[in-house]
């Protein structure tokens, strides 16, 4: 009975590096809460968050980072399994290509764009701070300037990156699908 059940057990290649991408990322978001809850960091992020204006870009980067680069890949991988276990169709040829695609463009398209998110967020947030709190005492405008408008191409390009990897596996799935 024992080798009937582990002969009718499969594995899904697809599934399995998609879950390996999600716990990486979400090995990651671990790492990116370090600074949030940081007291020694000068301005603290909490600070910046609760300051408003720019500094929300910084929880908008967190947040959509848990969501897009944890969740969402996580997600993903069930996709796969159904494909590859449920309706007993690997992944092969073009259909196999654009599953690498969206693997390498998404994870890194999103963890990019976030990133930049974060980044932006905290270093104009923190300039827009109080000189006594730790800030610069810069006003919205020259949050924007000094650092918010050089983010905004290189995230825009992310985005367009992640949604050309999420674009390559939806085509990569209906291939799939469609095939004999």
């Amino acid at each position: 009975m024992q080798a009937k059940e582990e002969e009718s057990l499969q594995v899904s290649r697809w599934s399995n590096r998609f879950i390996w991408a999600a716990i990486i990322q979400g090995f990651a978001a671990t790492l990116l809460t370090i600074p949030i809850v940081d007291p020694y960091l000068n301005p603290p992020v909490s600070k910046v968050i609760a300051g408003g204006s720019a500094g929300t870009w910084f929880l908008v980067g967190y947040v959509m980072y848990i969501v897009v680069g944890v969740i969402a890949v996580g997600l993903t991988a069930l996709f796969y399994y159904h494909f590859e276990v449920s309706m007993k169709k690997p992944y092969v040829g073009i259909s196999n290509a654009l599953a690498w695609i969206h693997l390498i463009l998404m994870n890194a398209g999103a963890a990019t764009a976030t990133y930049l998110l974060m980044y932006g967020g905290y270093m104009a947030g923190a300039g827009m701070l109080p000189v006594s709190e730790g800030g610069k005492g810069w006003t919205a405008l020259q949050a924007h300037i000094n650092v918010l408008s050089a983010l905004v191409d290189p995230t825009a390009y992310a985005i367009v990156i992640t949604g050309v990897g999420v674009l390559a596996g939806g085509l990569g799935f209906l291939l799939n699908y469609l095939r004999k």
